[in-house]
């Protein structure tokens, strides 16, 4: 999946689960200041990624993410 692609899935995830505008999601957005994702909203978000890739996520991985660009390096490197 190409970071594009993945960043299109992140947005519409924020989307879904926490009414985030698409348009607001973008690389340099700081997911607690600027989308009002808080640590519970976190771990909801860990879960659907996990269920829609599959892959072995754990909330350590995403510990020290606080922007979405670092949220999609994280998963291009799983």
């Amino acid at each position: 999946m190409t970071r594009q692609e993945l960043h299109q899935q992140l947005a519409s995830t924020l989307e879904e689960l926490f009414d985030t505008p698409a348009a607001e999601v973008t690389e340099d957005a700081k997911l607690y200041e600027d989308l009002d994702i808080d640590s519970i909203d976190t771990m909801d978000l860990l879960l659907e990624l996990k269920q829609q890739r599959g892959d072995k996520i754990s909330p350590e991985m995403f510990r020290d993410a606080r922007t979405v660009g670092q949220v999609l390096d994280i998963l291009e490197g799983l």
